[in-house]
């Protein structure tokens, strides 16, 4: 008897756990370009071989002070296919290792020269995958290949676990958010970052649009 109330009181604990959750979702205004130029005609390569330039994503997160995750313990993926950067903008968390699989049948060169993390991984072909490249730092590693020099892409590492980044249409959405007052950001681009003080319900949705006149509203 004394075993089955403290299960159900685990699962009253539980249930008041999930509800003191809520979720912010919205859309970012972004404009659209590319993140980088166009293929330069000397690599002498086709228009099937290359992918169209990535658009500039956003990056939506939630600054809760003290509260931090144990980060993913695989590394995540940003692929090197049809001579882009797959995806361009890509967030992850303090911690994570990132691996750069290159998915063409030239040689790449992925490198940066940002104060977050700045790195050379060398050349690699096809099927030789470097080494894991673990981002200790919070802010933007931005990416480049020497060899390709029309590629673009970026890394924004997050000291928060809660963050999503946006799709073609500037939608987002963050789930399991903890109720409480915080700061909301959308990262748009190496120069412009948005700022909005939101305050979560449990159970509710925030709405929250950045655009050129922000408003938050809860349904």
């Amino acid at each position: 008897m004394r075993s089955l109330s403290i299960f159900v009181l685990l699962l009253v604990a539980s249930g008041c756990a999930l509800r003191a959750q809520g979720t912010i979702e919205g859309t970012v205004t972004l404009t659209g370009r590319p993140m980088g130029p166009p293929p330069a005609s000397q690599y002498g390569l086709n228009a099937g071989q290359v992918a169209a330039s990535p658009k500039q994503l956003a990056v939506v997160y939630l600054e809760v002070p003290g509260a931090k995750k144990a980060p993913p313990v695989k590394p995540v993926v940003m692929m090197q296919s049809g001579y882009q950067f797959e995806p361009g903008v890509l967030a992850v968390q303090t911690g994570t290792q990132v691996i750069f699989p290159n998915d063409d049948s030239d040689y790449h060169n992925v490198f940066s020269y940002s104060k977050a993390k700045r790195f050379d991984l060398g050349r690699f072909r096809k099927n030789e995958t470097p080494p894991a490249l673990t981002l200790d730092k919070a802010g933007e590693v931005r990416l480049y290949c020497e060899i390709h020099q029309h590629m673009r892409g970026v890394i924004l590492v997050l000291d928060t676990q809660h963050f999503a980044t946006t799709d073609a249409d500037g939608h987002y959405r963050l789930t399991g958010v903890p109720t409480g007052t915080f700061q909301l950001k959308a990262w748009l681009s190496e120069k412009t970052s948005v700022m909005q003080e939101v305050t979560v319900t449990a159970g509710k949705t925030l709405r929250v649009d950045f655009s050129g006149v922000r408003t938050a509203s809860s349904r």
